[in-house]
């Protein structure tokens, strides 16, 4: 089951949560994927959605591809929720590490989803550690970057249908890394839960 570990709360009233678990077995409107940007879902998170939720998320992604194109860092793509409990999945594509730029692709690609969580009203959404796995970006710099998006997006947008942000984490050392940087960050405070 999945648990909170740390949560903090904008002012905005708008809830950024720290999670140990599975990413398919979240409860929230939206969950996004670490995808590729042709969105062939065999590995790591994607390997996992698609086991979960079913070939009809692959299909879907497919087709998007087919009308669209490859998937951009800076605009997701979206489809169902398959079988699993959201309604969205929102397909993100985060950088391969070392191939350049790749701070500034990781935050355009969490940005992104956050642009699309808010075109489709949701109020929940749930992210992965996009790129920390096979895409090697390392764990604690990929940390910084989420809470700084999350940061500026929330400072940008404080009407924002977004009310519940969750960084769904499944391994430790992934989960550690970001307890760190959350941490020095002054985020322990407001709204911790241990």
């Amino acid at each position: 089951m999945n648990r909170i570990i740390r949560e903090y709360t904008f002012a905005s009233g708008t809830r950024l949560q720290l999670v140990e678990g599975d990413i398919t077995q979240e409860h929230v409107d939206a969950i996004v994927n670490a995808a590729n940007a042709y969105l062939k879902h065999g590995a790591g998170v994607a390997g996992a959605i698609i086991q979960q939720g079913g070939s009809q998320i692959q299909t879907e992604s497919d087709a998007w591809v087919q009308k669209y194109g490859p998937v951009s860092h800076a605009k997701p793509a979206y489809t169902g929720g398959g079988r699993l409990a959201c309604r969205y999945v929102i397909h993100a594509v985060g950088p391969v590490w070392g191939e350049g730029e790749d701070d500034a692709k990781l935050a355009t690609a969490i940005f992104g989803a956050l642009a699309t969580a808010e075109e489709l009203r949701l109020v929940s959404l749930s992210f992965p550690a996009i790129s920390t796995g096979i895409f090697g970006f390392p764990k604690e710099r990929a940390a910084q970057i989420y809470l700084a998006v999350v940061r500026s997006y929330i400072g940008q947008h404080p009407n924002t249908s977004l009310k519940q942000i969750r960084l769904t984490l499944f391994d430790q050392t992934t989960l550690e890394a970001f307890i760190k940087i959350w941490e020095s960050q002054g985020l322990a405070g407001a709204g911790l839960m241990e």
